[in-house]
């Protein structure tokens, strides 16, 4: 079920009374915010794990392992 269906089905007439689907959805409880770490929101910390297991995979694959 998308978003914007969840959100109609709690209330019906949602736009009337709210800005955006994301205020709706905030209010009603279809979406939550939670606390995270502000190195995993990193994108180079992202991209680091990324890349470091495509380079475990290609080691894998090729016989890189020492």
């Amino acid at each position: 079920m998308s978003l914007k269906a969840e959100v109609e089905a709690l209330l019906p007439n949602w736009e009337s009374w709210y800005p955006s689907l994301f205020h709706a959805a905030e209010d009603l409880g279809v979406i939550r915010a939670y606390v995270c770490s502000p190195s995993s929101l990193m994108l180079s910390n992202r991209h680091a794990r990324v890349r470091a297991e495509a380079e475990n995979a290609f080691k894998e694959q090729w016989g890189g392992h020492e």
